[in-house]
C-alpha cells in the first residue's frame, strides 16, 4: 500500500470533503462538485498518479487540485472537471502547471505532509497535526510512533501535560493523563469513545480531521485503548456518511497492517447537538430512548458505557497524543496548555477555515485565514455557547480564555457592523431553551427564564443584574456543559455591549437588524 510520502512521481491530489457550515443537502452538493473535479482528472490521466485526499481546511480554495512534479507543487483553488483535465494533461506532459496557480511550493522528494505556501489560508499558525490534511489519502497510513508498549505511551502524555480539547471530551481542559489513570484503576474492562458527534456546523475541527487523517486519529485512540487495558474501541460520529466512508477506510488500512488488534466500530449517533454532549454521547451508545446527561462524578473514567471505565476523548485530543507519541518536542511541559489548538473561523466570512494555532499565540491572526480585513464589531468565542468579546487579542490557551469567560470549544466567528450582539444573544438563548435535555432544573428552567429576560429588553424593561445572576446559577449548578454554558453567550453580551443593550431597551436597534418582524420573533 502506498503512503503520503512515498509517491515519488508525477502526482495530482484532488481534496474531496464534505465539511462545513452547510445542511446535509449542501454537504452531499460540495462532495459531488469535488467528486466531479476528481472523475474530471481521473479521466484525463495515464502515467500520472491521481488521489482523492480529504480537505486542507482552506474552505475559500476548495475544491482544491494539487499538482507535484519534480520536487514542487502547484496549487490550483475552486477547481471544475475540465481545469482539472487541462492540468493532469500538462502534468501528463512533464509540465508543472503555474498559470493561475493560488501557490507553488518547492520542497523535497516525496514529502510527508502538505507542503505550506508562504502566503494564504494556509500558511496561518503551524500544521502539525493538519500536517497531512489535504496530502494523505484516508488509507495512508502515517509512520508508527516511536512509543507503543502502554507503560511508555501513558507516561509520554503524562510528560507533556497534555488537555483534553473540545465540547465532545469528557475531560476538556483537564489532564488526559489523569483520566487514564482513573480508568486503568478502575475495575472493569474499558473502553475508549472517539466523540465525533458535534452538530455544531461552526466547529469544523474534529470533521476535519477524520475526513483527512482519520488513520491518525484511530491508531492513537487504539493507543490510548492498550494504554488503560481497553479491549474496544467505538468510534461515534454524525450520520454524514462520507465521514463515516472515511472512517472505515482508514481502520481497514491499519487492520491490513496489523497495527490495530481489534477493529475499532464505527457508530453514528443522533442527529442533536446534545448528543455530542460527553455523557449523552454515553446515553446514546447504550440505545436510550431518551438521551440526557448523567450526574458527575462518577467521571466517564469511572463509570462510562455499560457502566465500564470509559475513555470518552474528541479526534483533536487524540491527534494531539498522537503528536506527543511521535513528536514529544513539540510540546512544552511548562505551559499551562501544552501543544497547539485548532481553531474554526467562521462567520461574516466569504468561506471558514480551520487553523491550527499555538496555545501562546494571539487569536487576533485567524482573519488571516478567512481574509477578514479590518476589525470585527464583534466576535463569539467558542461555538454555540461561545462568548462574546469586542477584540481578538486573547491567547487560545485554556486559562486565557476561561479566563476571559470565553469558550474553549475551537470557534471563533467574526461579525461586522451589521450584526446585533441582542438579536444574536436572543438567538441562542432560544437554541438552548428548545435543545436542552430537560434533565435539570438549572438548565431546563434556567434557559426559559433568560429567554423571557431578553424578551422583556425589547418591551423596556432591561434587568441587566437579573441576567447576570441568571448565568451564574446555571454556570454552578447544571448538571452538564450544556447548562453550564448556555448562559455564557448572553452574560458576555451584556459585559461587552451593554449600552445596545440599554438602547434596545429604548426602542432603537443600532445596527438595524431588530426590525417589527424579528422583535415579534422573540416574543
Amino acid at each position: 500500500m502506498s503512503t503520503a510520502g512515498s509517491r515519488g512521481g508525477p502526482t495530482v491530489r484532488v481534496t474531496v470533503g464534505s465539511h462545513g457550515p452547510h445542511d446535509e443537502q449542501e454537504e452531499g452538493r460540495r462532495v459531488s462538485a469535488a467528486t466531479a473535479v476528481l472523475d474530471g482528472a481521473r479521466d484525463a490521466a495515464s502515467d500520472v498518479d491521481v488521489v482523492e485526499t480529504g480537505p486542507t481546511g482552506a474552505d475559500r480554495w476548495e475544491p482544491l487540485v494539487l499538482c507535484t512534479l519534480d520536487g514542487r507543487t502547484a496549487y490550483h483553488a475552486n477547481c471544475d472537471g475540465a481545469r482539472a483535465k487541462r492540468l493532469v494533461e500538462a502534468v501528463e506532459s512533464g509540465s508543472l502547471p503555474t498559470d493561475g496557480a493560488a501557490a507553488v511550493v518547492e520542497h523535497g522528494d516525496s514529502p510527508e505532509s502538505l507542503p505550506t505556501p508562504e502566503d494564504g489560508p494556509l500558511s496561518v499558525g503551524r500544521r502539525r497535526v493538519l500536517a497531512r490534511c489535504g496530502w494523505a489519502t484516508a488509507d495512508d497510513a502515517p509512520e508508527p510512533v516511536p512509543v507503543t508498549d502502554a507503560e511508555s505511551v501513558h507516561e509520554r502524555v503524562a510528560e507533556v501535560g497534555l488537555l483534553g480539547r473540545g465540547r465532545g471530551d469528557a475531560h476538556r481542559d483537564e489532564s488526559v493523563a489523569d483520566a487514564w489513570e482513573t480508568a486503568r484503576e478502575e475495575e472493569g474492562d474499558p473502553v475508549v469513545v472517539v466523540n465525533a458527534n458535534d452538530r455544531d456546523p461552526r466547529n469544523q475541527a474534529d470533521p476535519l480531521l477524520l475526513e483527512s487523517d482519520p488513520a491518525s486519529v484511530v491508531e492513537a485512540a487504539a493507543l490510548a485503548a492498550d494504554a488503560v487495558g481497553a479491549t474496544d474501541v467505538v468510534v461515534y460520529t454524525t450520520a454524514d456518511e462520507f465521514l463515516r466512508r472515511r472512517v472505515r477506510e482508514a481502520v481497514d488500512a491499519l487492520v491490513d497492517e496489523g497495527r490495530l488488534e481489534s477493529r475499532p466500530q464505527v457508530v453514528a449517533g443522533p442527529d442533536r447537538y446534545i448528543a455530542g454532549e460527553p455523557t449523552i454521547a454515553l446515553e446514546a451508545l447504550e440505545g436510550s430512548d431518551r438521551i440526557e446527561a448523567r450526574l458527575t462524578p462518577p467521571s466517564p473514567a469511572v463509570h462510562g458505557l455499560y457502566g465500564r471505565p470509559t475513555l470518552v476523548h474528541t479526534p483533536r485530543t487524540f491527534a494531539q497524543v498522537r503528536l506527543a507519541l511521535s513528536n514529544p518536542e513539540a510540546f512544552d511541559p511548562d505551559d499551562a496548555d501544552p501543544g497547539t489548538r485548532l481553531v474554526s473561523v467562521t462567520g461574516d466570512v466569504d468561506s471558514p477555515a480551520t487553523v491550527e494555532l499555538p496555545t501562546g499565540g494571539s487569536m487576533s491572526v485567524v482573519r488571516d485565514a478567512v481574509g477578514f480585513e479590518g476589525s470585527p464589531k464583534m466576535a463569539v468565542v467558542g461555538g454555540q455557547f461561545g462568548g462574546f468579546t469586542t477584540h481578538l487579542d486573547h491567547t487560545v490557551s485554556s486559562p486565557a480564555l476561561n479566563a476571559a469567560n470565553l469558550g474553549t470549544e475551537g470557534v471563533v466567528e467574526l461579525f461586522d457592523e451589521d450584526k446585533c450582539p441582542v438579536a444574536t444573544a436572543g438567538k441562542r438563548a432560544r437554541f438552548a431553551q428548545d435543545e436542552n435535555c430537560g434533565r435539570c432544573a438549572p438548565c431546563r428552567e434556567g434557559t426559559k427564564q433568560l429567554v423571557n429576560l431578553l424578551r422583556e429588553v425589547y418591551d423596556g424593561d432591561y434587568d441587566d443584574d437579573m441576567i447576570r445572576e441568571l448565568a451564574r446559577t446555571m454556570r454552578a449548578t447544571s448538571t452538564c456543559g450544556f447548562g453550564r454554558n448556555a448562559g455564557r453567550t448572553v452574560d458576555t453580551a451584556v459585559n461587552a455591549f451593554e449600552t445596545e443593550f440599554r438602547v434596545h431597551a429604548d426602542g432603537r436597534c443600532p445596527a438595524g437588524e431588530c426590525n417589527v418582524a424579528s422583535r415579534e420573533a422573540n416574543r
